[in-house]
């Protein structure tokens, strides 16, 4: 079983938080994590303008002439423009005062003013009552000691993973509430180690804070490929998520202009109608039963049967299929009902799901992966690039792997896949994609099935069925030889307890008391 080993950064971020944490005091968490990352995100757009905004005022090379308080000056460079008023060491200078929660609120109102871009996205919420003004100015001097370095790139880094950090670890303390807005980052980097968005559109249709969009351009940039081939789109019907969302685009530097919010979701107001995808990465509400299914019976995104009103799992897969490029692929959490269920016309879709090839690769999740539900949960590749794209036709076959066994305890509630364990799995599903690869099924873990096989089944998907159970490692050691060792060593625990009886008889009776020798 992978651990995985703790870095200086990993150990940095969570010193921090644990200091943001005991300034919370009896604030929810829920309500606490919108003051800790919106400080966040001020201290990374007035870092990246104050090292701009230094460079115009030497006025060198290109920047001769120029004016360091002009807006387009900024805009041109892809940089926020920050007036005085919101500026980090302008707030930082009166973190001390009974005003600094009004300070702040007015920095957040300025900076959209200032930056359309940004509009309804920033949180004013740190006038409120219930937040102590003492901690308040404790938490800006902490945030104010994060960008460690003069390199505005150093300091953007920082400051992204330790927001990425805290997405996390609020998740964490919100429980099930957290669950909606973040998903774990080792199940977001097998997803995406997965299907390997290199270039294309990438589509999220309930994006929560926007941690797929992330994970994708960390992917292109440490394959060395450019983060500008590929555009982001996304919808999210909770307000306060998509704000979370843009903000965590914006920290990163990513174009959130294609991610859209309305309460309606993505079943009764599709933002991106036209959309074909080339990338679908989703980890969308488990079993919803509210997901107003009754209202759109008729649609032509339920080209493979209409979902149950009941249950929306088979509503977005055929949402995300429907907005699938013609050499698209998807990822899709769902919940482990979806693999076997037969009611409500759930098992009929799954008929028609594999006899058009559509299914991939569907990998069984171990438990305790996620913050807001215990429930078994799976991933659905649906791909229609099974017919070759310069890699082998697999039309016909479907790769079931079973992670039930991998990964590791991060706390007792909690489990993670280490880097090692996601390039098993991703290593795994990209040798049996290959032409040529070096695939071979494993028994307990992974299984290549034919439509026979799984007609067998009555098209029950569930991982477990096909891979069967993990046969216990031979170590080469006869069983004559293994019970011969076995009852030597019963015969001397046995002596020993015999040898252990006898001089606790003596003891007691050195001291008056008559002892049975039965």
């Amino acid at each position: 079983m992978a651990k995985k080993k703790n870095s200086k950064a990993e150990n940095f971020e969570k010193t921090l938080f644990k200091a943001a944490d005991k300034l919370r005091k009896n604030m929810d968490a829920a309500e606490y994590k919108h003051i800790v990352l919106g400080l966040i995100f001020l201290k990374y757009i007035s870092d990246s303008f104050e090292a701009l905004h230094q460079r115009l005022i030497e006025g060198k090379g290109e920047y001769k002439g120029a004016d360091p308080e002009d807006a387009d000056e900024y805009r041109a460079e892809n940089v926020f423009f920050v007036p005085q008023t919101a500026r980090w060491s302008y707030l930082h200078s009166r973190a001390k005062l009974p005003s600094i929660g009004k300070d702040v609120d007015d920095a957040m109102t300025a900076i959209e003013k200032e930056n359309q871009t940004l509009k309804g996205i920033l949180p004013k919420v740190y006038a409120r009552p219930n937040l102590d003004k003492t901690s308040l100015g404790g938490l800006i001097d902490l945030v104010g000691n994060i960008a460690l370095g003069d390199e505005a790139a150093k300091a953007k880094d920082i400051l992204g993973r330790v927001y990425e950090y805290f997405l996390g670890e609020f998740a964490n303390a919100e429980g099930k509430k957290g669950g909606q807005f973040y998903t774990p980052k080792s199940i977001v980097g097998l997803m995406v180690g997965m299907i390997e968005p290199y270039k294309g559109r990438v589509f999220d249709p309930c994006c929560g804070s926007g941690g797929m969009f992330i994970m994708s351009e960390k992917f292109v940039e440490s394959h060395q490929g450019k983060v500008n081939d590929i555009s982001i789109y996304g919808q999210e019907s909770n307000q306060t998520t998509y704000r979370l969302c843009r903000m965590n685009l914006a920290i990163r530097q990513i174009d959130g202009s294609q991610v859209k919010w309305n309460n309606e979701g993505s079943f009764l107001n599709d933002a991106h109608k036209d959309l074909k995808a080339d990338f679908i990465l989703a980890n969308p509400p488990f079993n919803d039963s509210d997901w107003s299914g009754e209202l759109v019976q008729k649609d032509a995104r339920w080209k493979y049967g209409v979902p149950p009103a009941s249950n929306a799992n088979y509503a977005w897969l055929q949402h995300m299929i429907y907005h699938l490029s013609p050499k698209g692929i998807m990822a899709c959490v769902l919940a482990n009902g979806s693999l076997s269920s037969q009611t409500n016309n759930e098992g009929e879709i799954r008929n028609q799901l594999i006899e058009n090839d559509l299914v991939d690769c569907i990998i069984g999740l171990p438990k305790q992966l996620f913050y807001n539900t215990g429930i078994p949960a799976c991933i659905w590749f649906i791909s229609r690039k099974r017919t070759g794209n310069h890699e082998r036709k697999r039309s016909g076959e479907i790769l079931f792997i079973d992670s039930g066994e991998i990964g590791f305890m991060r706390d007792r509630t909690h489990r993670e896949f280490a880097d090692e364990d996601i390039a098993k799995i991703a290593d795994t599903y990209h040798n049996w994609r290959t032409k040529n690869g070096e695939y071979e099924d494993l028994k307990g873990f992974c299984k290549s099935a034919t439509p026979e096989e799984i007609k067998k089944h009555n098209c029950v998907l569930t991982p477990g069925r096909y891979v069967g159970v993990k046969e216990e490692e031979d170590d080469g050691i006869p069983f004559e030889e293994k019970m011969k060792k076995l009852t030597a060593e019963l015969a001397g625990q046995m002596e020993e307890e015999r040898k252990l009886n006898k001089e606790i008889r003596q003891q007691l009776s050195k001291v008056g008391f008559e002892v049975s020798n039965g």
